[in-house]
């Protein structure tokens, strides 16, 4: 599994790449952008992974977020285009929410798309063995984060969006939507407890007309006691939010890679 660079520039002392390689589970090109922090040149970094929303390709949050003087500090940042492009998938160019547009972190097991909608098992799988062979990481140290239906995918939250996306790619059958219902994950969740940390803007426009249902998996959390939502007064859904805040997020998550 080989991949190539299109770019690079220097930033805050380190390398901000973006690589292209030819996807095994999406049958097609995808770019991924990666931020070399100045210890990559020295030692093993831990891996911070950073998904976005429905139309961005890996430039929105390399352009916009603001974010590689925080991690300059933390480790290294890969983020992925989380949209299969150029495919020739039946419908792909029919809604901005499905197919091109799409960035949605499922498996289409209804093979509704032809087979070639795996992006589950591309950002579970593939895509972080493609980074343990190819930059300077630590596998046993990596986490995630994301924005909108990126944070959908980094958390599997279950919301408007995410049930179009069940329905569209899982078919109507709700007992194979568990595996990615962040509601249903967290109630069943095993293990130790969990740290997480959601920034919703109070003006967002998704929330505000009803799209966004972040109500379950905040009792859930709850029910749970794990402290999750933070609610920021006059902020909306762009990346003028995610820059005000971004730096919070890569601390919160240095806290454990970096332990």
């Amino acid at each position: 599994m080989a991949s190539k660079q299109v770019s690079g520039s220097k930033c805050f002392g380190g390398l901000q790449k973006v690589f292209e390689h030819d996807s095994v589970e999406l049958k097609c090109k995808m770019k991924f952008a990666v931020y070399l922090p100045p210890k990559a040149e020295t030692g093993k970094c831990p891996v911070l992974c950073w998904l976005s929303g429905l139309t961005c390709t890996e430039q929105n949050f390399i352009s916009k977020s603001g974010y590689h003087q925080a991690t300059s500090e933390h480790g290294l940042v890969i983020a992925p285009d989380t949209i299969p492009r150029g495919c020739n998938i039946r419908g792909e160019e029919d809604s901005w929410g499905f197919g091109t547009g799409a960035g949605f972190s499922v498996d289409d097991t209804e093979d509704l798309w032809k087979t070639n909608y795996r992006m589950y098992s591309y950002l579970r799988n593939e895509l972080p063995q493609l980074v343990n062979d190819s930059f300077p990481v630590d596998p046993q140290k990596m986490s995630v984060f994301g924005h909108s239906v990126g944070g959908h995918g980094a958390l599997i939250l279950l919301c408007h969006w995410s049930k179009k996306a069940f329905i569209g790619y899982l078919g109507t059958d709700q007992i194979k939507w568990e595996a990615y219902d962040a509601t249903y994950l967290v109630k069943s969740y095993p293990g130790s407890q969990l740290d997480i940390l959601i920034d919703q803007g109070k003006d967002d426009e998704f929330l505000s007309d009803g799209q966004l249902l972040p109500d379950n998996f905040i009792a859930a959390c709850t029910e749970k006691k794990i402290p999750v939502f933070r609610l920021q007064e006059g902020y909306d859904h762009s990346y003028y939010f995610i820059a005000t805040f971004i730096a919070d997020h890569i601390r919160h998550h240095g806290k454990y890679p970096n332990a």
